[in-house]
C-alpha cells in the first residue's frame, strides 16, 4: 500500500480520538451534573440557574477536542508526512484522553457541589473554583496540541 495511506490513517485516527474521547468525557461529565440538577431542583427550584451553569462546565472539554481538530487541520498543508501523521495522532491521544478524564472528574465535582447547594450550603463560588482544577489539565493538553501543531510546518 501507498505510504501516504498510512499518513492519512494516522491523521484521521488522531482527529477521531481528539473529538470522540473529549466529546464522550464531556457528555458523561455534563450528564453527571444534569442528574444532580434534577435531584436538586426538587429541593431548591430557585437555584436552577446556578445548577445549570455548574452542569455545563464539563462541556468545555468536548469543545477543546473540536477546536483541536480545526487547529490541527489548518496546520496541515498538502499531503501529510509520516511525522505530521504521528504528531496529529499523538495530539489526538493527548487531548482526547485528558479531555475524557478531566470532564468526567469535573462532572463529579459539580454534581457534589449541586447537591450541597440544594442542601442549603452556600457553595456555588467554591464549587466553581474547585471545578476549574480538572479543567486546567484540559487547557494544558490543548496548549500542548497547539505547540505540536506549530512544529508540524
Amino acid at each position: 500500500m501507498d505510504p501516504l495511506f498510512y499518513n492519512y490513517l494516522l491523521v484521521y485516527a488522531g482527529f477521531a480520538l481528539m473529538v470522540f474521547l473529549a466529546g464522550v468525557g464531556s457528555a458523561i461529565g455534563v450528564s453527571k451534573g444534569a442528574n444532580a440538577t434534577i435531584g436538586a431542583v426538587k429541593k431548591s427550584p430557585d437555584q436552577f440557574g446556578k445548577y445549570m451553569l455548574l452542569s455545563a462546565l464539563p462541556g468545555t472539554q468536548g469543545l477543546y477536542g473540536f477546536a483541536g481538530y480545526f487547529w490541527m487541520n489548518l496546520s496541515l498543508t498538502g499531503d501529510p508526512t509520516t511525522l505530521q501523521g504521528a504528531a496529529v495522532f499523538g495530539a489526538g491521544l493527548l487531548l482526547g484522553f485528558v479531555g475524557l478524564f478531566s470532564a468526567i472528574k469535573q462532572g463529579d465535582i459539580v454534581a457534589n457541589g449541586i447537591s450541597a447547594i440544594a442542601s442549603g450550603y452556600d457553595l456555588f463560588g467554591k464549587t466553581m473554583i474547585l471545578a476549574v482544577f480538572p479543567e486546567l489539565y484540559a487547557i494544558i493538553a490543548f496548549a500542548v496540541m497547539f505547540l505540536m501543531s506549530q512544529g508540524m510546518g
